[in-house]
């Protein structure tokens, strides 16, 4: 993970967030940021993924829910969504 990445999660208190969220999406979102080739876009990739882990459904401007752990506790910094699968 890039150092501005990580620095990012952690002053916004989001890196159990993003912890929590599935191995691919964690690796799309880095890619998806680092892989920018302007700056401005890089800063608006992040913000936008920083402002999904806050609010915690969404994953690429598409409705995100956690699945919950197994005995019904969602994943650390994770929404549990109230559906049963």
């Amino acid at each position: 993970m890039p150092g501005y990445l990580r620095q990012a999660l952690e002053e916004r208190g989001l890196m159990d967030a993003y912890q929590a969220r599935p191995p691919y999406q964690r690796n799309d979102y880095v890619g998806w940021i680092d892989r920018a080739k302007r700056s401005e876009t890089k800063v608006r990739q992040l913000e936008q993924m920083l402002d999904e882990l806050a609010t915690g459904d969404r994953y690429m401007k598409m409705p995100y829910h956690a699945k919950t752990a197994p005995g019904g506790n969602a994943p650390p910094g994770a929404r549990a969504s109230g559906l049963q699968c």
